[in-house]
C-alpha cells in the first residue's frame, strides 16, 4: 500500500515537471511570435511555478494528513482485534484475560 502511495506521488512530481517544461516551451514560442517580451514571459512562467508549488505543498500536506488518517485506523483496528484474540486464546486456555498495559510500543 504505501509503495502504491508512493508511485501516485512520484508521477505527480513527474507530471509537474513536465507541464513545466511545456509552459516554459509554450512561453518560449510567444517570445519568438512577439506576443510577449522575454521579461513578461519570465514574469509569467515564475508567476506559474509559485502557483504550482502552492499547489503541490497543499496536495503533499493533505496526502500526509489522510495517511496519518489512515494509519492511526489500521492501528487502532488491529490493536482492537489483537485484544480480543488475546481474550479468546485466554478463554480457551482457561486463564482470566490479563490487563493489558497501555504503554507505547518500544
Amino acid at each position: 500500500m504505501i509503495e502504491t502511495f508512493k508511485k501516485t506521488v512520484l508521477a505527480g512530481i513527474g507530471a509537474a515537471v513536465v507541464t513545466k517544461d511545456k509552459v516554459l516551451a509554450g512561453l518560449e514560442d510567444f517570445v519568438k511570435q512577439g506576443k510577449v517580451t522575454a521579461a513578461d514571459a519570465r514574469a509569467m512562467a515564475e508567476k506559474i511555478a509559485e502557483q504550482a508549488r502552492r499547489e503541490f505543498d497543499e496536495a503533499s500536506s493533505k496526502l500526509g494528513e489522510r495517511m496519518r488518517d489512515l494509519l492511526a485506523s489500521l492501528d487502532n483496528k488491529y490493536a482492537s482485534r489483537i485484544e480480543a484474540l488475546e481474550e479468546r486464546v485466554a478463554a480457551l486456555e482457561g486463564k482470566a484475560p490479563k490487563e493489558r498495559s497501555h504503554h507505547a510500543k518500544p
